[in-house]
Parts: C-alpha cells; structure tokens; sequence
C-alpha cells in the first residue's frame, strides 16, 4: 500500500511531466512535413512545366538587356538606338540584295519546274533589266539562250541540263561561239549559285550573244566531217 507520502509523491511526479514540452527529433519533422507538403491538393495552382520554362526564359533574356543597357553609352535608350540601327541595316542589305532565291530544282539544274519558251524567258529578262535586277535579267536571259537552242533543235530538251553543259554542247553545234557561252554559263553560276551581283555590263553581254545566236547558222555534223575528209 502507498503511504499519504507516497501518493503525494506520485503525483507531484505527474505534474511535472505535464509541464515537460514534447521535443520532436529534427529529421523525422522535416520528413514528415514535406510528406505532408507533397499531397497533390498543395499543387492543384502550381504553373506548368512549360510555364516555368517560360517563366526562366523571359528572365534570361531580361538580363542579357539589363546588363546590354548596362554597358551602352546612354542607357536603355542607347541601347534602343542600336537595335533600331542593326534593323536598318538589315533591312538594306535585304533591298540592295533581294530575298536569297534558287529557283532550279536541282542542285546546278538551269530551268525551273515550269516550262517556258525563249520568247517567254527573254520577255521576263527584259522586265527584270527595266527594274536594274540585274540578277535575276542575267539567269532569265541565260535560260532563253538555251531554250531557244532547244526549240532550233541545236540541243535535245533535257531535264537537269547544267548551264555549263548547255554552254558545252551548245558549242558543238555553233563552234564559233563556244567561248561565249562559255562565258555566259560562268556569269549563271556566279549569280545564282555563288553569291556574286551582276551588273548592267553583264546583262548586255548576255542580251548580245542571245541575239548573235539566233543569226548563227549551226555547223553540222555531217558538214564537219566532209570538210576534214
């Protein structure tokens, strides 16, 4: 049996432990907390991956002109001044230079997918000189040349033909022009397909030995071999 002292004892033993306050382990809190957090009703507004992504982004590019502004003499506005200039300038180059354009289907092929006749090809040739798009009166007045071998039937209509080929074979048949088409094959490529501008000086070559060919009359073959026999 407990005394009166003992009960009394006993229960002052209690009172004191009521008073004691519970001291929850650090890492068991923090992981039961983030168990807690990781239920999906904490992240119903949560914003999209692809949100984030723009979110990150949008701040990157803030930066890179926070610190351009930063380092161009005037500020923002001198920044604004700048980029209103680098447009300028691209937009020039594009007008002086045309919008980049192969219209051969192939990587070296002289005609498009459209068929036209010389007379069609001279017309858009002259058209374009009119304009001073010497680029484009060149390549045009370079397909007439050889369309119009073709309709004489000094050349059979193939598909892909080269402007060097053309300039090849059509010298086989007009010998005497051989270095002239040569030379007009050259001016193609240059525009069309090495970055080069033409000129008026080119056009007029071009337009010259076009109407020097209609004039020529071809060497046969037949004809050749009799002369050498």
């Amino acid at each position: 049996m407990f005394t009166a002292g003992g009960v009394t004892a006993v229960r002052a033993a209690l009172a004191v432990g009521d008073d004691v306050p519970v001291d929850t382990p650090r890492i068991p809190a923090r992981e039961a907390a983030e168990r807690e957090l990781s239920k999906p009703m904490y992240h119903e507004n949560d914003p999209s991956l692809l949100q984030r992504a723009l979110d990150r982004f949008w701040e990157w590019v803030g930066g890179i002109f926070d610190t351009a502004s930063g380092a161009t003499p005037g500020g923002p506005l001198g920044l604004v001044v700048v980029v209103l200039l680098v447009i300028g300038l691209i937009a020039a180059l594009w007008w002086r230079l045309g919008t980049p354009h192969r219209s051969a289907t192939s990587a070296d092929s002289l005609f498009d997918d459209i068929p036209r006749s010389a007379a069609e090809h001279r017309s858009a040739a002259e058209t374009h000189a009119a304009a001073e798009h010497w680029n484009q009166a060149v390549q045009e007045r370079m397909r007439a040349i050889v369309r119009s071998l073709e309709e004489r039937a000094l050349l059979d209509p193939r598909p892909g033909r080269t402007a060097d080929e053309a300039a090849a074979e059509g010298g086989r048949s007009l010998p005497d022009h051989t270095a002239g088409l040569r030379a007009a094959a050259r001016e193609f490529d240059d525009v069309t397909y090495g970055g080069r501008t033409a000129d008026r000086q080119a056009y007029v070559r071009l337009r010259d030995l076009d109407l020097e060919l209609e004039r020529a009359k071809p060497q046969l073959a037949g004809a050749s071999q009799g002369a050498a026999g």
